[in-house]
């Protein structure tokens, strides 16, 4: 077993593949109110790769515009900088993090549920009037531990598959097993040293453990939505579980049957066409 230390976590972002630049500078962007719509499209525009997936999600029924948009800066026009930003950032994150040779590890899995987590986000925060881009682009961003540690530790991560195996027991618990720390607490540091947002931080750092007392926030719809997707089996790998739900955090957002429903019919109706549209 490898027991992991802050400084070890750390040093291995430089072996990281590296995020586009642009991607690091929307999700620091987040909450600030000063930033240049105009200065972002220009970077955007500038990662070819990053900008074709953009428009093609921008042009997807997820959205539902009028005519076909052809430009990152008229994507930005009728779209908004917020929406913008949380579309950019998904297609720089799928690319930023292509293949691993980590066996037992399924990419398509990952990025499925990661998606599904991000679209069931953006349906509570709709429902919560929470930041819907800030909480789809969290969605998108709560398992990074878990390629950071499957990215920079192969061997020792596939011995923690194994270990999930035998002993059918969660991902985290098996990370903790072989790690010492698990995904959450890794992406939380990787958060915090990428100096992404504190809430955003703390949302990613506690997904699986919302504090108790607390008032409502991401943390608790980053928690509840993964537990959705989960259930949902967004991921579509047979030996799926889903995690234990905070009642605290369910309690929190306060929400009905009704609005359940809205959000899991909402979700399944969209996956596919973002699957599509990030991932093909």
């Amino acid at each position: 077993m490898k027991q992991l230390t802050a400084d070890a976590i750390l040093h291995s972002v430089h072996e990281l593949p590296a995020l586009p630049a642009v991607v690091l500078e929307l999700i620091q962007s987040f909450g600030d109110s000063h930033v240049s719509a105009e200065q972002l499209a220009i970077k955007i525009s500038h990662d070819q790769a990053i900008a074709a997936k953009t428009l093609r999600l921008a042009n997807s029924s997820f959205y539902g515009l009028p005519r076909q948009v052809t430009s990152i800066t008229e994507a930005t026009a009728i779209l908004g900088l917020r929406t913008l930003r949380g579309v950019a950032t998904a297609a720089g994150l799928v690319r930023g993090f292509a293949t691993s040779r980590c066996q037992g590890f399924d990419f398509d899995a990952f990025w499925g549920h990661s998606i599904g987590t991000a679209l069931t986000c953006r349906a509570l925060a709709q429902r919560t009037r929470l930041d819907e881009d800030a909480a789809f682009t969290l969605g998108l961003l709560h398992d990074i531990g878990r390629l950071v540690l499957v990215s920079s530790y192969e061997e020792e991560y596939a011995q923690a598959i194994a270990y999930r195996t035998e002993h059918d027991c969660f991902m985290h618990v098996a990370e903790r097993h072989q790690f010492g720390v698990d995904h959450a607490e890794v992406g939380g540091l990787i958060a915090e040293h990428w100096h992404f947002a504190p809430e955003i931080v703390a949302a990613i750092a506690c997904h699986h453990r919302p504090p108790s007392a607390a008032g409502r926030g991401l943390v608790d719809l980053v928690h509840v939505a993964d537990n959705i997707a989960h259930g949902l089996d967004l991921s579509h790998q047979e030996d799926d579980m889903v995690p234990l739900l905070s009642l605290d955090a369910w309690g929190r957002l306060a929400l009905g049957e009704k609005d359940y429903r809205e959000v899991f019919d909402t979700v399944a109706e969209q996956h596919d066409v973002v699957c599509h549209a990030l991932l093909d």
